[in-house]
């Protein structure tokens, strides 16, 4: 890269170094001897190149000096003038005046290879900039597709979520239709006339002198009782059962329902299965 950016400040240096002499010689060459000339034109080009070369120095080590940058862009402002005057005095001044600004070109190519030079860095730092580039892109890259791919998994989860929500949703509307359709079957054979006579001609036989009463279960919330209550309760014989259902039974006038007796049973944390406590009741009423 450096040979790109000093050759063409070499190769515009000394065209118009060339350019320069020959112009004062040309121009000073009908006014004064043409030594005289030549010394001139050498005297603005060994300034420049003078110049120049110090101002390479300097670079070199890292300084830089304002003064010899101001002298060296005042050999090439000298220079450029030079061509511009020859120009202007001569009938073809179109051709002179499109090389006249070559100076100042030469100049500011020097300028852009001294800014490379204060910015260049080494292979091995280019390399390590280059690793580093690459690694973060391939961080962004893993970032984005991890991102993706929660995306999709989430998606996935949403959707399958969705749909088991749906079917769970579709389940509990046929299982309640379902259940609504049983409770207004019983509650229809419970307010029924046959019904009474049909559970009195089955339990006379039976139980003499006893009004049968058929009670449908509570179709509703409850509440469950739990597992420390129910190891804690004392198992009942059959006689202390007894007791305590005549006992919950007649608490109110008029006796309570089975249901109601069973509620106030359980809600006094006593313990006895539906079959047992059924029985219980039958033998009380």
């Amino acid at each position: 890269m450096s040979a790109k950016t000093v050759l063409p400040a070499v190769a515009m240096t000394a065209v118009s170094m060339v350019l320069t002499l020959a112009v004062v010689v040309m121009w000073l060459g009908t006014a004064v001897p043409w030594p005289v000339a030549v010394v001139v034109g050498l005297g603005i080009d060994g300034g420049w190149l003078a110049t120049l070369a110090y101002e390479r120095r300097l670079a070199a080590q890292g300084d830089h000096n304002r003064t010899v940058t101001a002298v060296g862009w005042f050999f090439g402002a000298v220079a450029t003038g030079v061509l511009v005057a020859h120009a202007l005095n001569e009938e073809s001044a179109g051709a002179w005046l499109a090389v006249a600004w070559l100076p100042i070109a030469a100049k500011a190519l020097w300028l852009v290879h001294s800014m490379w030079e204060r910015t260049a860095l080494t292979p091995n730092a280019l390399d390590a900039i280059r690793g580093i580039q690459q690694e973060a892109r391939d961080e962004a890259a893993v970032a984005r597709a991890r991102l993706r791919a929660e995306a999709s998994t989430e998606e996935t989860r949403l959707t399958a979520v969705t749909a088991a929500g749906a079917r769970v949703a579709h389940v509990q509307a046929k299982t309640a239709q379902t259940l609504s359709q049983a409770w207004s079957t019983l509650e229809t054979a419970r307010q029924g006339e046959e019904t009474g006579r049909a559970l009195t001609s089955v339990t006379s036989p039976v139980t003499p002198g006893v009004t049968a009463r058929w009670e449908l279960p509570v179709w509703g919330p409850s509440e469950p009782t739990g597992a420390p209550a129910l190891e804690a309760a004392p198992a009942l014989t059959d006689g202390a059962l007894d007791v305590l259902v005549d006992e919950i039974r007649h608490s109110q006038t008029p006796p309570l329902s089975y249901r109601e007796m069973a509620a106030r049973f359980r809600a006094a944390g006593h313990s006895a299965s539906e079959v047992r406590l059924r029985a219980a009741w039958k033998r009380v009423a």
